[in-house]
């Protein structure tokens, strides 16, 4: 399966600038989902009408299966604005189960209450697990239960689809 990763970036940016412009949403804070999130972000963030810098979010110790990653997990910084009543654009790689979004949900409350929060994916592989779907896609993909994406970057930032064990 090849995969045109400028041409799921520039779908995902024009999704995202007509989402908000439905939705009447100005000066979002944007926040990219580590490590994949942060890249797709950057790439589309100069599309966005914000003037806030990229937020990021590390969701390591706000997933369900924490205590399966084992006792060293990578944990990467979280910099995020106050979210109260202000709205957030979440990005991120891949939706697949939806548990890194209700993480992220999770953390972006801990920051406080946002009017909204807008979901942007570069790739949406319809496996939700649970009751998340994206409001802004660049590409969905079907892949059989062997596959999955793999997104490795920032520079070059290259998708590849992979057999899993």
């Amino acid at each position: 399966m090849n995969l045109d990763i400028d041409r799921a970036l520039s779908a995902l940016a024009d999704n995202l600038v007509e989402h908000c412009q439905k939705k009447q949403i100005t000066n979002p804070i944007v926040v990219g989902i580590h490590s994949g999130g942060v890249w797709v972000a950057e790439r589309i963030l100069s599309q966005l009408a914000t003037q806030e810098a990229l937020a990021t979010l590390d969701i390591t110790f706000y997933r369900d299966d924490f205590s399966r990653m084992g006792l060293h997990p990578k944990v990467k910084q979280t910099v995020l604005p106050p979210t109260e009543d202000r709205h957030v654009i979440l990005i991120d790689d891949v939706l697949m189960s939806g548990r890194t979004i209700r993480a992220a949900m999770n953390e972006i409350f801990d920051f406080g209450r946002p009017s909204s929060i807008s979901l942007a994916i570069l790739y949406d592989l319809h496996q939700a697990e649970l009751p998340i779907h994206a409001d802004a896609v660049g590409e969905v993909i079907n892949l059989s239960a062997t596959q999955r994406i793999k997104l490795s970057g920032p520079s070059p930032l290259v998708v590849n689809v992979v057999e899993s064990a």
